[in-house]
């Protein structure tokens, strides 16, 4: 099977997973509505394919944690749905489609996001069977949460539109809580699931791949077209953001995505049944949205 056979029959998976899911939901009409509309948009469900990937590398059967991996892309749903809203990135589309809170208003948004995350818990705790599934579990709110993702998009707010001294640094902590702890997640989940193998090799993976997929995004910020991206292109210079473009250029961008690439490879050389995830970044490298 090639790659893009493998990446598709994951991604195929996960989708019908989530519409298993979504067709069990019952709440009221338009609060399902607004947060199966987000559910639905697309995207390449990176976090459940990278989860269920590793597990497969392991040899698990990945249909025993089909509902964990929903629950990741639901936290991962979450967090876009509020990164969207006014009083943070204020963008009016998310995946070629107008963002929730365009199509639905601001306080449905706000309830779809927060429904999502709720059913993320519960699609997580419907999965335990072992000590090590749960211990999978708290690390993916962990990781999510206020010593991740949610501190990273606190630091990514405090920072727009100020003097940094040390820009290098901060922004490391930026990639890092969030972006690279919801990606990092996925990797650690699966290796947990499978006594630890190799958490420390996927920990170091996990945390490259969120450098590398920031370093990414900042640059098509800068010269990716709205029609690859599905999304306002050249905002992060208008808000004045710390990204990758102010602080090491377009060419200095360029350069640390290739150098991140090689160390992620380096790595996944010392890793048993690696090449999906070497085909994996070769796609993450190359990608135009």
């Amino acid at each position: 099977m090639t790659f893009k056979e493998q990446f598709d029959t994951y991604k195929c998976y996960i989708n019908d997973k989530i519409e298993e899911v979504l067709n069990n939901i019952q709440t009221q009409p338009k609060l399902k509505s607004a947060l199966a509309y987000s559910l639905r948009a697309g995207g390449k469900r990176l976090r459940p394919l990278l989860f269920i990937a590793t597990l497969d590398s392991f040899g698990i059967d990945y249909n025993d944690y089909a509902k964990l991996a929903v629950a990741i892309e639901c936290v991962h749903t979450y967090s876009l749905i509020h990164d969207d809203l006014p009083g943070l990135d204020n963008d009016d589309y998310r995946r070629g489609m107008p963002s929730n809170h365009k199509m639905f208003g601001e306080g449905l948004a706000i309830l779809a996001g927060d429904a999502l995350l709720n059913l993320a818990i519960q699609l997580s705790l419907d999965s335990v069977n072992s000590k090590q599934c749960l211990d999978a579990i708290k690390l993916l709110f962990d990781y999510s949460g206020i010593n991740g993702m949610l501190s990273g998009q606190a630091c990514d707010l405090y920072y727009e539109n100020k003097t940094v001294e040390n820009p290098e640094f901060v922004l490391n902590e930026i990639e890092e809580l969030k972006t690279g702890k919801l990606l990092t997640a996925p990797f650690l989940m699966a290796s947990l699931i499978a006594s630890g193998i190799h958490y420390d090799d996927f920990y170091q993976i996990g945390v490259l791949t969120g450098r590398i997929f920031q370093l990414s995004d900042d640059l098509l910020d800068a010269v990716g077209t709205f029609e690859d991206l599905g999304k306002s292109i050249g905002k992060d210079a208008v808000t004045g953001k710390l990204t990758a473009i102010s602080v090491y250029g377009i060419d200095g961008t360029k350069k640390l995505i290739d150098e991140t690439y090689l160390s992620i490879i380096k790595i996944l050389k010392k890793i048993d049944n690696n090449s999906f995830f070497i085909d994996f970044y070769d796609y993450i490298k190359n990608r135009n949205n």
